[in-house]
């Protein structure tokens, strides 16, 4: 048997799960586990959602198996943790689940966010994984005056937030889950068409080809938007699964323990079985994971649309009053997706489908402040950063990745 150690991921495959498994699994070098089992809601023969060539590739490796699988129904995911044969259990569990469109109503959020989290953590605690990672998305708002630590309470943001946020107290109530939460900041990297910095990349192009400057609706002051590369969610989610692996549940909550508060409406805990009680308070292991950047709005767009040889201005208050949010939204995502329609059937041989959106969505336009502190990562994990730094080396490979690929515009330089 190999003394390599076995893991399950699920969910994420249109986020961030990819990469770890590329992690995990590279193309070149030694495999990190002795097996892998990906399991999410999509098919990937064919793809039914987008997933990049070279994920292709690590689907292949003997190593690696894939299953598709409704992970609303709880014999689907017994089965799901069924281990190889030969072995008695998975070593460790990553859970990537949970819907990521803002515009979902609450129903929808606890029947894919919360009762999937619920199956997962309560299946991994009978199964006695020796580590249970989950991996919590940037549904925050925090202060703009300074970075939240981890024991700061710091508030959901909006419907997707609070049930994000509830399922981090739901996981943290389970007896004898070895659970670690990873708190990460806007995500961006090779092949992650999702989230805002990914939007950000896409429109700036399409301003850089217009030769016009990029403008955001809110003003330059103090407006944190930390970020951090898909390499460090990879990397810093093995990292915490392996320290809890070692240390175990008890003794990583007297390490780095934390108070999951209360930040929900107490009119719809009826409509969610397994909600925690608004008086309790569950602990667990938890880490703010964001880069050393300390990016903001502006300092994020000026380098993202310096990388396509235009600016990053705001709109002054008389423009800013003038904006009908609805009606100007759709004007301006038309000359977005104007604008990208041109670039990617002039580009040479021109593109026909391309992952990448330049629709700008209201959660997108909407003002976000959102500061995490990375010290405890670092210093209680001993976690090192592989992309400290959000900047133009960072952002030519993403967009070189996907014109080599074919769905990136070659219309779309840099200056």
């Amino acid at each position: 048997m190999s003394s390599k150690p076995t893991v399950l991921i699920f969910g994420g495959l249109n986020t961030c799960s990819r990469a770890l498994a590329a992690f995990l699994v590279p193309l070149e070098g030694d495999a990190r586990v002795s097996h892998l089992r990906i399991v999410d809601k999509f098919s990937v023969h064919p793809p039914t959602t987008y997933i990049g060539p070279e994920f292709a590739k690590v689907l292949e490796k003997p190593e690696v198996d894939y299953r598709q699988v409704n992970l609303t129904i709880t014999a689907a995911v017994a089965s799901a943790f069924d281990p190889p044969e030969g072995l008695s259990t998975f070593d460790h569990v990553f859970d990537f689940t949970g819907e990521v469109r803002h515009d979902r109503s609450s129903m929808i959020q606890i029947s894919t966010t919360f009762a999937v989290a619920r199956l997962l953590g309560t299946e991994a605690a009978k199964r006695g994984v020796r580590s249970y990672v989950r991996i919590q998305q940037p549904f925050y708002e925090t202060s703009g005056k300074h970075a939240a630590a981890e024991k700061d309470d710091i508030k959901p943001y909006e419907t997707s937030g609070v049930w994000w946020h509830e399922s981090l107290r739901m996981l943290a109530s389970i007896q004898d889950l070895n659970l670690v939460v990873l708190r990460i900041g806007f995500v961006y990297g090779p092949y992650t068409n999702f989230g805002n910095i990914a939007s950000l990349i896409t429109v700036a192009s399409v301003y850089g080809f217009l030769k016009r400057p990029m403008k955001s609706l809110w003003s330059p002051g103090k407006n944190p938007t930390n970020t951090v590369h898909v390499d460090d969610v990879a990397g810093a989610a093995w990292a915490c699964a392996e320290w809890m692996a070692s240390k175990g549940r008890a003794e990583a909550n007297k390490l780095a323990g934390e108070v999951i508060y209360f930040h929900n409406d107490k009119s719809v805990m009826k409509d969610a079985e397994g909600v925690r009680a608004p008086d309790e308070k569950p602990v667990a292991p938890l880490f703010n994971l964001v880069d050393d950047s300390n990016s903001t709005l502006l300092s994020t767009g000026s380098t993202i649309s310096s990388y396509f040889g235009t600016t990053f201005e705001f709109f002054n208050i008389v423009e800013n009053a003038m904006f009908k949010w609805k009606d100007d939204l759709d004007d301006v995502n038309e000359q977005h997706v104007e604008g990208w329609t041109k670039m990617l059937t002039g580009s040479d041989p021109s593109i026909t489908n391309s992952p990448l959106n330049p629709y700008m969505d209201k959660y997108t336009l909407e003002k976000h402040v959102l500061a995490l502190d990375n010290a405890k990562v670092k210093n209680i994990i001993n976690y090192q950063l592989l992309r400290p730094e959000f900047n133009h080396a960072n952002i030519d490979e993403l967009v070189d990745k996907w014109k080599q690929e074919g769905v990136w515009p070659n219309a779309a330089r840099n200056s």
